[in-house]
Order: structure tokens, then sequence, then C-alpha cells
């Protein structure tokens, strides 16, 4: 099992900090009410790919918890625990994607995104509205027309900028991983 180190503390911290901020950068998507494009499920996305499980929850759970209380005024959970699903699943294949590596070549783009669409499936499809459903009473067809908008924009979202994120950063961190070990 990997190591929990000072790395992983701050990447939680920082990425967090992150993800609450980027709660309020969003774009509303019309089409079914409180769904909307948002930038930071690409940030989880890299996290968890580069950093691993443990990082992706803890960063997905403690970000769209205190972004909601922060922004909204309360937690909807049934909407959190999907979040740190979401984290956990991408970063249980974070050795796979070799983005520590600098290896983030074709495979692993491919790798990345087909977990990334099963992950959002399961969260966004599944989790979100069953849990609105037990939880709050929510009508069944409301939150599955929204859990499938917002799997939808999570997909689109992390397929483009996710991506992004994950290759410069295997081009950036792997140069830099390698010139700490020389030194």
């Amino acid at each position: 099992m990997k190591k929990f180190g000072i790395k992983e503390v701050v990447a939680t911290g920082i990425g967090t900090a992150l993800f609450i901020v980027l709660t309020e950068v969003q774009i509303p998507l019309v089409i079914v009410p409180n769904t909307s494009l948002q930038v930071r499920a690409a940030l989880l996305a890299f996290l968890a790919a580069v950093f691993g499980p443990v990082v992706g929850g803890i960063t997905g759970l403690l970000g769209h918890a205190l972004g909601d209380a922060l922004f909204y005024g309360s937690v909807w959970w049934s909407w959190v625990f999907p979040e740190a699903v979401i984290g956990i699943a991408i970063g249980a294949f974070a050795n796979k994607l070799k983005i520590k590596e600098g290896g983030f070549g074709g495979k692993q783009i491919a790798l990345f995104n087909i977990v990334q669409v099963i992950t959002n499936a399961v969260a966004w499809i599944v989790v979100a509205p069953v849990l609105d459903i037990l939880i709050y009473a929510e009508p069944a067809d409301k939150v599955f027309a929204q859990g499938a908008i917002a799997c939808l924009a999570n997909v689109i979202i992390i397929a483009i900028l996710g991506t992004l994120l994950c290759a410069a950063y295997a081009k950036i961190g792997a140069k830099s991983s390698s010139l700490t070990k020389e030194d």
C-alpha cells in the first residue's frame, strides 16, 4: 500500500481549498434545475489521478461539503457522497495512469476517460438519485434527470480539462521529479 505522506497531505489541503473556491465557478445548465457545468469536477479527477484514492476521496467529500455550507448555507449530502465516490474510484487507478512518472500517453488517457465516464455514471445516475430519494424524499423523475445531466456535464469537463491537467502535470511533474532525484 502506498504511503500517505506530506505531499498527499498538502495535495489534500490545497485541493480541498481549490475545490471549495471553484464551487462558484460554474455554468448553469437550464435543461434541469440545480445542475451546472463545474470546473471543480476536473480538479477532483486530476488530484485523484495523480495522488490516489485517499486524496481524491477526502477532497471530494470535504470540498463539496464545505463548498455547499459556505456558498449555499446547507450541505446536500446526497450530492457530497458521490463526489467522494468519484475521487476514490479515479484515484484507485493512479498507479496505472503513471502521471507522476510522466507516462500519461494514449493508453493512460483512454483509461482515465473510461474510468471517469463509468465512475460519473455510477455516482450521478445511481448513487446521487438514490440518496436524494432515501434522504430527502425527492421525486424520482426529477433526481434521475438531474443525475443524468450532472453525469454528462462532469464527463465533458473532465474529458477536456481533466485530461489537459493530467497531461500537463505528467510533462512538468516528471521533469521536476527527475531533477529532485538527481540532486
